[in-house]
């Protein structure tokens, strides 16, 4: 039986709460999560493992800022996008009426002008 996309999501999200509902240690039960999400910036700083445990982990949380450093300036500028394009709705609406207009009386006049 096909379950339609909105629905299936909708029972997706019923499973999720159910499950985080029944949880008595959410920090448990996310700790392996957060240990590999760390684990790559020390990774990424020294893939080999020769620095020492202390200039891995100073390395790390560098890294570590860097990257959410990084997705607040994409977040940000997405935010300055999103409102520089509100702000220029209508004025882009004004112009296509206009054109629309134009081409209207092209459309009577015959094309000629």
């Amino acid at each position: 039986m096909h379950v339609p996309d909105s629905e299936r999501t909708m029972l997706a999200r019923i499973a999720a709460h159910d499950s985080w509902a029944n949880t008595a240690d959410r920090s448990a039960r996310t700790a392996a999560g957060r240990k590999a999400h760390l684990d790559k910036f020390e990774k990424l700083v020294d893939p080999n493992g020769e620095l020492s445990p202390t200039e891995r982990a100073i390395r790390a949380a560098h890294a570590r800022t860097a990257h959410f450093t990084r997705l607040a300036l994409k977040a940000a500028q997405a935010r300055r996008l999103a409102r520089e394009a509100r702000a220029a709705a209508p004025r882009l609406e004004r112009e296509a009426a206009e054109a629309e207009a134009e081409l209207a009386e092209d459309d009577q006049s015959g094309g000629a002008r």
